[in-house]
This record gives structure tokens, sequence and C-alpha cells, in this order.
């Protein structure tokens, strides 16, 4: 039977089918939670795919009178109740906390289906690629007055240089990407641009398969405190040397061979993300809670993606992006 459900109420769907992380066993104080995390992240997914921003339009797609709003009503509603706004607000401020730790489950699960490693070596790439803030800049003899010139500047952000693209005022993205003929994200966090990669690495490492065993990174992550992160899980960390060009030391060939899978891994899946999620000019949100909403959303969006093409012997990560928009 031809399943006449649209790609986004299929997507909205494979979220009650992926595997959650744990939820805490000591409950917060407050009134008890009725709603689950996984209503939540299915909202994420409508209003990543829908490209929308704001609670307001999502309820706003959300009362659109069509069949296909209609079912996603239903898949958002439990114990026969729907969540009112403020229960959005609340509740999607609060998932970016959680984020992380969901996409690090999503990507052991793409690992155990998808067998990406069957035939190579069990390699990761983490790098951080930068997103610019939306509205203007803030320059830092301002940052340093304490005065903002204009309304649109997004004070939480931070400044950065990147080799490829000079000084960004913005965020970065940090990925742990599989190392095989799919990108696959593993594990992500967004912080403000100034952020140092080595600071952020160990929290992606503690989310990798544990089928990973080769960590590579660029001269960033050669640091005492990546190195230890991945010696605590049993890995091995292959990381750019500091000191004079070539380097003659024993292995430098070994490592320039990582370096290049490094380089293909990271630079294709962002260069692909970016066009998928329309983010090579400004990000679409303001302030931290937004944008890790709105990118670590992304990825999710994007793992899920890979599993549904998966499940229907379609090329995995081609054609994404029509695919996305079609939904």
């Amino acid at each position: 039977m031809i399943d006449q459900d649209s790609v986004l109420v299929q997507l909205i769907r494979l979220i009650d089918r992926i595997p959650t992380p744990p939820t805490p066993s000591r409950r917060s104080r407050g009134r008890p939670i009725f709603y689950s995390e996984r209503l939540f992240l299915k909202a994420l997914v409508i209003m990543i795919v829908r490209r929308l921003h704001k609670v307001g339009e999502l309820l706003a797609v959300l009362r659109e009178d069509t069949p296909q709003m209609q079912e996603v009503r239903r898949l958002l509603s439990e114990g026969g109740r729907f969540p009112s706004k403020r229960t959005f607000q609340r509740r999607l401020k609060a998932l970016p906390d959680s984020l992380p730790e969901q996409i690090g489950a999503l990507g052991r699960h793409l690992v155990e289906v998808l067998n990406p490693w069957e035939s190579r070596g069990r390699a990761v790439a983490i790098d951080s690629t930068v997103l610019q803030a939306k509205g203007g800049v803030w320059h830092k003899k301002d940052r340093e007055a304490g005065t903002v010139p204009h309304s649109s500047i997004d004070t939480e952000a931070g400044w950065t240089k990147s080799g490829w693209h000079g000084w960004v005022y913005g965020w970065k993205l940090h990925v742990a990407i599989c190392v095989c003929e799919v990108w696959i994200p593993l594990s992500a966090r967004l912080t403000p641009a100034n952020s140092a990669d080595n600071e952020v690495a160990p929290h992606l490492i503690e989310q990798l398969p544990d089928e990973a065993r080769f960590v590579l990174g660029d001269i960033h992550y050669n640091a005492p405190n990546v190195r230890e992160a991945c010696q605590s899980t049993q890995r091995f960390l292959v990381a750019s040397k500091r000191g004079a060009y070539p380097h003659t030391d024993a292995g430098v060939e070994v490592r320039r061979i990582f370096h290049k899978l490094r380089s293909l891994a990271n630079e294709n899946f962002n260069e692909h993300f970016k066009a998928i999620f329309e983010v090579h000019g400004q990000v679409p949100t303001k302030g931290l809670i937004n944008t890790q909403r709105f990118a670590l959303g992304a990825v999710l969006v994007y793992q899920l993606a890979l599993l549904y093409r998966h499940e229907r012997n379609l090329e995995i990560n081609r054609g994404l992006k029509p695919f996305l928009r079609a939904a």
C-alpha cells in the first residue's frame, strides 16, 4: 500500500521511533510536566522544515484548515489536549538544553542502522563552521563602551576570524561528522563565535558512538583537554601539529591522509548544510537560545532526512534540499 501521508507528516512520525536520551531521574520542582519532550521535537521539525522561527508563526500554520495540518495537530496532541501558546513558548525555549543529547542519540542510531564504517576506518571529523549573526555587527569599541548603536545588533553573538571569510560576527556550529561516503552528523553544539573550538570538543566527543576510534581535527584541537577526552574514551586523536611547515617527523604522511579525509568530510557537510538551510548569509534568528534551537534543530532534521531516505532505499544524502522543500 502506498503511504499517502506528506513528507512532513512522515518526518514527524519518525520522532516517535527514534531513540531519545533518558529523562532525568530527579524531577524539577513546580507543576508536573504533562506533555512529553517528543511533542516539542515534532513542533521543532515543523518549524525547521517550514522555516518558522517564532511560536506565533508556528501556531498560525497549525491553524490552517487543510488535511495535512489536521493530521499534524493530531500528532501534536497528547492525552486529548493540545498545548497552549504559552506552553509552546516555554517548552521550545527550554528545548536547546536537550538537543545536543538528542542529536547524539540519533547519530548513534544512524551509525547502527546505516553501518557507514563497514568497509572504511572508524573515523570522525570534528570542526566548527561560522554562521553570521542576524542584523548589524557589534564593533569592539562599542562593546567595550557598553553601547549598542542599533537595535538590529545581536548582542549575544561574538567575533571570530575565519580562514575563509576573515572577521565574522556571529556564531559557531561545532559538529562531529562521520568520515565515510555519507556525511552523518553525530554530535553538535552551537556557541557564540568567540568560543574556543577545543573547549567545546569534549562535549562532542562524549556523544560519539562506541565504534568511533579516530577523532580527526585541525590545529585548534591539538590541546591537552581534547587529548584527555579521547584517551578517556579509548580513542585516538589525530590533530595538526604546531611548528614550522612542512613537518618531517615520523607519521607525517599518515597524518596528511587523515587530514585530507577530515577536510573532505567537514567542508562537504558544512557547505551542504548551509545550502539546504540557507545560512550562507545571516541566520534567521536572534539571540543565543533562538539560534541554538534553529541551528541544532536543522541538524536534527538533517539526521531525520537521512533516516527517512535510507528506509525508502533512496540516495541518502543527495537531493536533500528539494526533498525538504517539497515537505
